[in-house]
């Protein structure tokens, strides 16, 4: 009995209530309703990974067999049989240079993660080992009013990631700054509603390769006189407008549907403009705004790889590019590595996301 409370407080405090269900499994005393559940919601999402990975081992080695038998069939056609046979034999050997290059295997992909992350721990060390090694010249440099030398070697995969966290992050801000703003004022006037609908309309669904561009003709005018890379600014500049639209239009939707009775408690009060709108209006419309800025997000961080590959900003975007150009067999593991990674930042932004639209919304979601 005791040891049965302590693993339900155990399981209470960490929020992993499966622990009692597990406990309650093995022993016998899982009621039906609850295995169900259980089976439901971790036997299942567990079978359908194994599923997954299952099947694309099978179709990675259905792909690589297909490509084998060209390249053998390619040979004997062009340069006979002697040299379809060592072809055969190289491709069995495992040499890099006549491997077939398609869809790697769940294990080519594992081998590939951690390579990644042996690279960066390289990347780190030799970071280090520069700023220790210029830390004499550049407090000298310091003194004499002259710039630093900095490590210009390459971003490692983890440095790209969080370059692309940043842009992502920067050009959200920015989409909260422009959108949030001019959704409330769209909101309050119908007037001003008419008069953006049209606006909004037109730029809602342009591409996010067309905002780059124009944004690039802006800001490469604008900081012609300098000599710094302007690539994270064009970068997150374009997320920024790419995705603002779902917060412009859920704010604009919010404080246009508010309540009339709290805009009638708000004239009662005698509350001026500013606070009518920081007392009554943002609290009533943020449960709308902030399914809003879910979209955004979700939105900024889909458009972002294809910005940072436009914009050459050291970001996923140019990591996958790079190596889909490289073309090096380890290729396409890398892609599928950056490809999770990706997916799963995603998911974690949603989730993130998700929470606080919970925490002040009336209406509480279980996001898909």
């Amino acid at each position: 009995m005791k040891q049965s409370i302590t693993l339900e407080r155990v399981g209470k405090f960490m929020g992993l209530g499966f622990l009692t269900t597990l406990k309650d499994l093995f022993t016998g005393n899982l009621e039906r309703e609850d295995f169900i559940s259980f089976l439901r919601k971790v036997i299942v999402p567990l079978a359908s990974i194994l599923l997954f990975i299952g099947l694309w081992h099978l179709g990675a080695k259905a792909l690589f067999q297909r490509e084998a038998n060209f390249k053998i069939e390619k040979a004997l056609t062009d340069q006979g049989q002697a040299a379809a046979d060592d072809m055969k034999a190289c491709i069995a050997s495992g040499d890099v240079s006549c491997q077939p290059n398609t869809l790697p295997a769940p294990s080519q992909v594992w081998d590939s993660y951690k390579s990644l992350l042996k690279d960066h721990r390289a990347i780190s060390d030799d970071k280090e080992a520069f700023i220790q090694k210029t830390a004499t010249i550049n407090a000298k440099r310091e003194a004499n009013g002259q710039e630093h030398i900095t490590y210009t070697g390459r971003p490692s995969f983890i440095d790209q990631i969080i370059m692309s966290l940043k842009t992502v992050f920067a050009g959200f801000l920015l989409a909260l700054i422009i959108a949030v703003p001019l959704g409330v004022l769209i909101g309050l006037s119908p007037t001003l509603r008419s008069a953006f609908n049209w606006f909004i309309q037109i730029f809602k669904p342009v591409s996010p390769v067309v905002w780059y561009l124009l944004v690039f003709m802006i800001v490469k005018t604008l900081l012609i006189y300098s000599n710094d890379d302007s690539s994270f600014i064009i970068s997150f500049i374009s997320v920024g407008l790419c995705s603002m639209w779902a917060t412009l239009v859920n704010t604009a939707m919010g404080v246009s549907s508010v309540d009339k009775d709290y805009i009638n408690v708000a004239k009662v009060l005698k509350l001026g403009p500013i606070q009518k709108v920081f007392k009554v209006i943002l609290p009533s419309s943020l449960p709308l705004i902030f399914t809003g800025l879910k979209i955004t997000l979700s939105v900024a961080w889909m458009v972002l790889i294809a910005i940072e590959l436009l914009a050459q900003s050291p970001g996923l975007g140019s990591f996958v590019w790079e190596e889909f150009q490289n073309g090096a067999n380890d290729s396409n593991s890398k892609i599928i590595v950056a490809m999770f990674v990706i997916g799963i930042i995603g998911f974690l932004l949603d989730r993130i996301m998700l929470t606080i639209q919970n925490a002040v919304s009336f209406n509480k979601n279980e996001g898909i």
